[in-house]
């Protein structure tokens, strides 16, 4: 009897000593920052680094990149400046490259903020330009866009952004390229 209870303890203290010295490492995918404001004088850079869109006028695709960085000037709220390039194609028509330079400004908001992410909204206006075999052209521009930080650091986030792109790409005849767009990029943010 005694041989059976000693082996039953020694079993049960095994058994317990070996789980106590299995560690698993989960992957760190988010870090819980996303209902702490972002406060003033902070730094914003980043971009997206591809950004795709259709036009409704005609029958065009395009894909950008954008950087830009932004200063908060309040908690939650930065103003800033973007840079963007890309390529569009269009059915039937030639392809170009597009550029624009625009001011932004981004408010996070605080409503529906979750402990790894935030919802943020963001408006630009400023100059637009297109190159197509040689002929340049440069217009009035504006967007305004919808989209979600998840923060996969303290200083990391990655975005998902949606909203509509207005251009006005050719003065003479005042034709208008607007539409829909998505883009996917991260932000980094930089504290004092």
């Amino acid at each position: 009897m005694k041989k059976v209870i000693f082996i039953t303890m020694l079993v049960l203290f095994s058994i317990t000593n070996l789980n106590a010295q299995i560690k698993v490492d989960v992957p760190k995918l988010s870090e819980k920052v996303g209902k702490t404001p972002i406060k003033k004088d902070n730094w914003i850079v980043g971009g997206a680094l591809g950004s795709t869109g259709y036009s409704f006028e005609e029958e065009s695709f395009n894909i950008n990149i954008t950087p830009r960085a932004g200063y908060f000037i309040s908690d939650g709220i930065a103003v800033g400046l973007e840079l963007g390039t890309g390529l569009q194609t269009v059915k039937g028509g030639d392809n170009f490259w597009n550029y624009k330079v625009m001011p932004f400004v981004r408010y996070y908001f605080p409503e529906g903020a979750s402990e790894t992410g935030r919802f943020f909204g963001q408006g630009a206006i400023g100059v637009s330009g297109s190159d197509i075999g040689g002929k340049s052209d440069t217009s009035f521009a504006f967007n305004v866009n919808a989209g979600y930080s998840h923060f996969v650091s303290r200083n990391v986030a990655l975005e998902a952004i949606f909203g509509y792109n207005y251009s006005k790409s050719n003065q003479s005849s005042a034709s208008t390229h607007n539409g829909l767009g998505i883009s996917f990029g991260f932000q980094i943010f930089l504290g004092k």
